[in-house]
């Protein structure tokens, strides 16, 4: 199995699409943190604007944590695209290349195949996203240093000690990650029904594109259905950066506000992967070759 995992990643790394995905995450938090870097005080000044007047913030606003996390806001909507360009052309390319029949005559079973396909796919993500941590919060810290973590919600403002945030991170890098593998997975399901790679990525990206208007309506009918969407459920990463109050609304440190909301989302995702592995499995297994 491990062999058949590493031809699988060797072929995907390969393959000149593959730093794509690598490129533009690296081209755009340059410039992100570029531009912060140069004029990021007026940004924290247009943050502050609304609760200055309520709200006095000590030390560093603008630091590393701060502009990791409106990385991560910024560019967990757009990883999708770039993990579907990988996942949904795992069996799709073969497919188009004419390899998948003669892939086919060895000696390995077709649940096998299948899951070391995933398998690969899965490491991809899983050092994508290693890639944004670094890029976004590594990097970010040694150029705008550490202070504490000031956010700006909708309805309230949250801050974290600075020595109360890393394991947030944590956290939330390994929520994300449980979020992209349940794209890698769909985009995995949908490379099963076709020949070549254009179709299983537009509807991998259509998928996720109509599930996420659905997630974001206030219509109560589909208010009944939003709990059972994935999509519902991938930006729950943030639960991670609130945290209790006191009866006298102090912030309890290293506290979670929502913990049983972030392992319910989490159990919803790993069911959705589950769910869409399994159906790829099956489909594969039914799957005429020959034609």
């Amino acid at each position: 199995m491990l062999t058949l995992i590493r031809i699988e990643l060797y072929k995907i790394f390969r393959r000149p699409r593959t730093y794509i995905a690598f490129a533009a995450i690296t081209a755009l938090i340059t410039v992100i943190q570029v531009g912060l870097s140069i004029d990021g005080e007026a940004y924290a000044d247009f943050v502050m604007q609304t609760i200055k007047q309520s709200f006095d913030f000590e030390g560093k606003l603008l630091n590393g944590y701060l502009v990791c996390y409106i990385l991560l806001q910024l560019l967990l909507v757009h990883v999708p695209l770039l993990i579907a360009l990988i996942a949904a052309d795992m069996i799709s390319g073969e497919a188009n290349l004419g390899t998948l029949r003669l892939l086919l005559t060895k000696p390995i079973s077709r649940t096998r195949f299948t899951l070391a396909k995933f398998a690969a796919a899965a490491v991809y993500t899983f050092l994508l996203l290693v890639w944004i941590a670094f890029l976004s919060l590594v990097v970010s810290v040694w150029i705008f240093g550490t202070d504490d973590l000031f956010i700006v919600k909708s309805s309230y403002a949250v801050q974290l000690a600075e020595d109360d945030v890393l394991w947030r991170y944590a956290g939330a890098f390994g929520y994300a990650l449980l979020s992209m593998l349940t794209v890698t997975a769909l985009g995995f399901f949908f490379s099963h029904f076709a020949s070549n790679s254009i179709g299983p990525i537009v509807a991998t990206m259509s998928v996720i594109v109509f599930f996420t208007i659905l997630s974001t309506m206030g219509i109560p009918i589909f208010q009944k259905i939003q709990p059972y969407l994935f999509t519902t459920h991938m930006v729950n990463w943030k639960e991670f950066f609130d945290q209790q109050v006191d009866a006298d609304n102090i912030a309890i440190s290293g506290s979670l506000q929502n913990p049983e909301k972030i392992a319910r989302s989490a159990m919803i995702l790993i069911l959705h992967i589950a769910g869409f592995l399994a159906a790829s499995v099956w489909v594969f297994r039914k799957k005429d070759v020959l034609t």
